[in-house]
Formats: C-alpha cells, sequence, structure tokens
C-alpha cells in the first residue's frame, strides 16, 4: 500500500510542473497598432489678382479741350471776351470748327485787338458763333453742301479734296472728342457774309 501511495504523489507532482510550465510561458507582447495618418499638404491658397479694367478718362468740355491743347488760347481769350464760355460748357452737343492762335494771328492787323473791344462784342459773338454747328458731326459725316451754323448764317462744305470751309479755311485735324460734342481744328477764321472786319478798323 505505501508504494502505491508513492506512485501516486509522484504522478501528482510531475502533473503540477507540467501545469507550471504551460503558464509561465511568456506571452508574446501585442504590438501596437501604429496608425499612420498621413496628413494631405494643405493646399495654398491662391488669390487671383484680378486685372483692373482701364478707366478711360472723361474728356473735359469744349471749353475745357480748347485750354488744355495750348493752340487755343486766342480762341479762349475771344470766347470769354464774347460771354459765349457758358454756352460752350454747357450739355450741347455742339461741332466746334477752331482756329488755331496762327489763324487768328493772320487776320488783318489790327482786326484782333479791335474785336476784343467791349463795344465790338456782338460782332465778335457773331464771329464765333459761326464757327459753330448744332448736334456733333464726326468728319465721317461731313459731306459737300452748305450747313447752318448756330450763328444763323450758313457755311459751305468741299469734300473733294480734304475738307475745306467757303473756300478759305483747311479742317487740318478732325474729331477732337469733348465731353459735349466735338473739335474739328481749321487753319484760317471764317467770316459771317455780312460782317466786314475791315470796318472795325476805321
Amino acid at each position: 500500500m505505501k508504494l502505491k501511495s508513492s506512485s501516486a504523489l509522484a504522478g501528482l507532482a510531475v502533473l503540477a510542473l507540467t501545469l507550471t510550465g504551460c503558464a509561465a510561458e511568456e506571452e508574446a507582447p501585442m504590438e501596437e497598432e501604429s496608425s499612420m495618418v498621413e496628413e494631405a499638404p494643405a493646399e495654398e491658397e491662391t488669390t487671383e489678382t484680378e486685372e483692373e479694367a482701364p478707366v478711360e478718362e472723361t474728356p473735359g468740355n469744349i471749353v475745357e479741350v480748347a485750354v488744355e491743347a495750348g493752340s487755343f488760347t486766342t480762341l479762349a481769350a475771344a470766347l470769354e471776351a464774347a460771354d459765349l464760355v457758358t454756352t460752350l460748357e454747357g450739355d450741347g452737343p455742339f461741332t466746334v470748327f477752331a482756329p488755331t492762335d496762327e489763324a487768328f494771328a493772320a487776320l488783318p492787323e489790327g482786326v484782333l485787338d479791335a474785336l476784343l473791344l467791349p463795344e465790338n462784342v456782338e460782332v465778335l459773338s457773331s464771329i464765333l458763333t459761326y464757327h459753330v454747328v448744332p448736334g456733333e458731326v464726326m468728319a465721317a459725316d461731313v459731306t459737300t453742301g452748305d450747313v447752318t451754323t448756330v450763328e444763323g448764317s450758313a457755311i459751305s462744305f468741299d469734300t473733294s479734296m480734304g475738307v475745306v470751309l467757303n473756300e478759305a479755311a483747311n479742317v487740318v485735324t478732325t474729331d477732337v472728342d469733348a465731353s459735349n460734342g466735338v473739335i474739328h481744328v481749321i487753319d484760317a477764321v471764317i467770316l459771317p457774309p455780312e460782317v466786314d472786319v475791315n470796318s472795325l478798323l476805321e
């Protein structure tokens, strides 16, 4: 009976050692899952600069354009003397055949000075308004024939070779834009039929 008890105890010891060995096995460490989150590169904000449309400058009125040109100082002085500045600064539209300073200088000696005198303002006004046509007449619209002016008399136009007024004045520059009309530059002063400037010198 003692042998059987010893065998049984030895078996239990072996079984215990076996179980202990199984429990002592090291568990493999769990690898932590690494989440590699790739951040998308931040998109650079592109601010497109819109090209601003060029601002078109509005031209001045007929008087302002004439003064700024620098070649109509005599005309500007004559308009002021005849009290016509306000008229040609108005809404219009007007077409002005503007004599240059050289054109006024070509008048008979003493005539320009006489025209600028207060007592001759009516004659001066008649001459100046004879250079103005109602409405806006561009160069392409001018044809041979007669056109009534603001003064009341007509200008004779000949377009067979350029543009000639009253067989005396040539249009040398056309279509000078103004906010209230257009200017055509001429190389001579034209006179209404009833005006005799030589009488101013008597």
